[in-house]
């Protein structure tokens, strides 16, 4: 008894990479537009809080994450602007956007751990409200914005691998939304016979004005 193996139809092959660029790209715009949102509302929210002795008894100081590191709001930028532009480059050029775009996460991840626990932003605040250079802020505490940022920009991460792994598959912008810069040739202007200055301006041009 013979089995047949059945053959794939070409069709079914073909359309496989397209479903696959169509869901890394729709994967990608929502983590690269949510992570960048993320980060940048994150980095406007009260990220520590501490306590100062001045003159009058102990003052109370926060500080917001823009106050900590500005690394994070400007990444996320950065970051959504790459992905925007990933659609308006060539392909060589989609290769280095893709990685700006990954670099843009790694970068909010690394910048928002690392101000997690960060008091010299309280520590500046401390020594201007006490009029000491050599003050601090103490009883420090810490919020889980800087964490929210990180995710932010772990979505931006993984938004970046995305194009760079299926952003060949993605479609470009199209080439009638480009331009070169090429000055446009203008169409001449019909010659009127009754007015002697176009004739002599089709002569200056080296043209005919008796032809047809």
């Amino acid at each position: 008894m013979e089995y047949v193996t059945p053959v794939p139809h070409p069709r079914s092959e073909a359309a496989a990479p397209v479903r696959s660029g169509r869901r890394s790209l729709a994967l990608a715009l929502l983590c690269g537009a949510l992570g960048a949102a993320v980060a940048l509302l994150a980095s406007r929210q009260g990220w520590s809080a501490g306590t100062v002795t001045v003159a009058g008894g102990d003052f109370p100081l926060t500080a917001k994450g823009s106050e900590v590191t500005g690394v994070p709001a400007a990444l996320a930028i950065v970051g959504l602007a790459a992905l925007v532009a990933v659609f308006a480059v060539g392909r060589a050029g989609r290769l280095l956007v893709s990685g700006l775009l990954a670099l843009s996460g790694a970068g909010i991840v690394a910048a928002a751990l690392l101000g997690a626990t960060d008091g010299s932003a309280l520590d500046e605040k401390a020594a201007q409200a006490a009029g000491d250079t050599s003050a601090t802020a103490f009883a420090l505490t810490h919020t889980v914005w800087p964490y929210v940022a990180a995710a932010g920009g772990a979505l931006l991460l993984l938004a970046g691998l995305l194009a760079l792994r299926y952003g060949r598959l993605w479609p470009a912008m199209s080439g009638r939304y480009e331009r070169d810069g090429t000055p446009r040739p203008r169409k001449a202007k019909p010659l009127d016979p009754d007015r002697p200055e176009d004739l002599w301006k089709a002569l200056d041009r080296g043209e005919d004005p008796t032809g047809a």
